[in-house]
């Protein structure tokens, strides 16, 4: 009986320590994504920044170039200093945490660089691992956009 009820606690400690322990099902947001938003297509990567939080940089957009024929900038950006950045370049989420209880990623901000906005964000893997959830709110106010995940 001590046996068995050592094996069974050995077994549940194991569990909640890998599940405490957040490395891999965190990091299964990071790759690159198919975004179709507001007339946009572009592609995005997500990646773990150094402090643990994830973070979101376009790599290419769809119909880059201005009317004459350069990069388009970042232009509505709210942050004056940040208006020269290309469209190919933005870094559109910054400090999404994992939050392994609820098995979603949140606490985060999205940058919307067409309406020059920035919200609160989370994210939920779906479609077998296919498809992220993405949630931006602000004042109450929320819009859920699908991102296909490529890579």
């Amino acid at each position: 009986m001590k046996t068995l009820i050592f094996t069974l606690l050995s077994v549940l400690s194991a569990v909640c320590l890998q599940d405490s322990c957040d490395g891999a099902e965190a990091d299964d947001i990071v790759g690159v994504y198919h975004v179709s938003h507001e007339r946009e297509e572009s592609r995005v990567r997500i990646y773990k920044a150094s402090d643990g939080t994830y973070g979101a940089q376009v790599l290419w957009i769809r119909d880059s170039l201005d009317r004459n024929g350069n990069l388009r900038l970042d232009e509505k950006n709210p942050d004056r200093s940040l208006r020269n950045i290309p469209c190919n370049r933005i870094e559109i989420i910054k400090g999404l945490r994992y939050d392994a209880g609820k098995e979603r990623w949140s606490g985060g901000k999205i940058y919307d660089p067409t309406r020059g906005i920035r919200a609160n964000v989370t994210c939920d893997i779906v479609d077998e691992g296919k498809t992220l959830k993405v949630r931006g709110s602000l004042l109450g106010i929320a819009q859920t956009v699908y991102w296909d995940r490529i890579e």
